[in-house]
């Protein structure tokens, strides 16, 4: 029995060493432009960039892609990024799209959990077999919560506009306007 416990505590040490000797032998540098993109991204990792993460749109930024498909980020991430690379920032894609937000329908939530698991920034408050609600303030309006809910409770509505939430129009979004 001694035995077996010493010949185990021998080769656990034996492949820790090893293992920690090859992740400094074999150690691989990321980009640091990539990394100092994907610090601006929001990272709440919802796709709608049209990408799987942050980091892979931080690395297709890096490679030359738009630097306006984060609406999660909006006109904050836009103008860092354009800052950080010296691009010009451009609207972010979508247009004047407005911004919505998750509502749950709490007479019909049964309480699977399954919208909390797909969220990706936790702005969906809840427990096991009880009602869910939506924290309107983290909401990115990502819409990945609506797919897994088994009794559609789940709605998109629009962002009431309110002084600190109205943002001035881009000019080429306000139509034609004479000077």
């Amino acid at each position: 029995m001694l035995t077996a416990i010493i010949s185990i505590a021998v080769l656990a040490l034996v492949f820790g060493l090893l293992l920690g000797y090859a992740s400094i032998r074999f150690h691989v540098d990321s980009d640091p432009i990539v990394d100092r993109i994907d610090s601006i991204l929001p990272q709440t990792q919802c796709g709608q960039c049209g990408f799987a993460g942050c980091r892979p749109y931080a690395e297709a930024i890096a490679g030359g892609a738009e630097i306006n498909r984060c609406p999660p980020g909006g006109e904050a991430v836009v103008m860092a990024l354009s800052d950080l690379l010296g691009r010009d920032p451009k609207p972010v894609a979508g247009g004047a799209k407005e911004r919505t937000v998750a509502f749950i329908d709490e007479n019909t939530c049964i309480g699977c959990t399954l919208c909390a698991q797909a969220c990706p920034v936790d702005a969906i408050l809840g427990a096991a077999k009880q009602m869910h609600t939506i924290i309107e303030s983290e909401c990115t309006g990502c819409e990945l919560c609506l797919a897994p809910c088994p009794v559609d409770c789940i709605s998109m509505i629009p962002v009431k506009v309110e002084p600190a939430t109205w943002k001035w129009p881009y000019p080429a979004l306000a139509g034609n306007v004479a000077l």
